[in-house]
């Protein structure tokens, strides 16, 4: 597996994810997955917990534009979900909010992150990719599908290494 290099990554909006904010996380949820967490997943999340992070508009105070939720295990951190708002898509907040992930893991004592994509999630395996994500197993049935049958997951990990600037 290849280490690569962490992108110093500054996220001016970017805050911790409190359970006040879950009403505007699940709205942005339902509108962009077919089977989205639902506000008791994200609360079970951080009442057990997990890392929540989202990062807000600063031109438009309470516009929420994409977050975040990470589960340390050990020193490895579980990517368990990283969406971006539809309407912001395609402007590389993904790709913003991923580096400043992989760098404040790192910065925590994380060695490496691992996560779960449908392998139909085409967009994000390309980022997935573009941060050094190699898969390293699958899941077999793991999501539900539009279908009604079931779709594997990926499981993907990125080795996070003190050669990295």
């Amino acid at each position: 597996m290849v280490s690569l290099p962490i992108r110093k990554a500054g996220l001016r909006g970017l805050r911790p994810m409190s359970l006040l904010d879950l009403h505007r996380v699940a709205a942005i949820e339902r509108r962009i997955y077919d089977f989205p967490w639902t506000e008791g997943n994200f609360r079970d999340s951080l009442k057990a917990g997990h890392e929540g992070w989202l990062l807000e508009s600063i031109e438009m105070p309470g516009k929420l534009r994409a977050y975040a939720l990470l589960m340390w295990i050990v020193d490895e951190i579980h990517l368990l979900n990283i969406s971006v708002s539809a309407d912001e898509q395609g402007r590389g907040l993904g790709r913003a909010l991923m580096d400043w992930i992989m760098q404040h893991s790192f910065e925590e004592g994380a060695h490496s992150i691992l996560l779960e994509v449908r392998p139909s999630n085409h967009a994000a395996l390309r980022l997935y990719a573009a941060c050094g994500f190699e898969q390293i197993g699958t899941r077999r049935s793991y999501y539900p599908s539009r279908s009604g049958g079931r779709e594997d997951a990926w499981v993907l990990r990125c080795r996070l290494g003190a050669e990295h600037p």
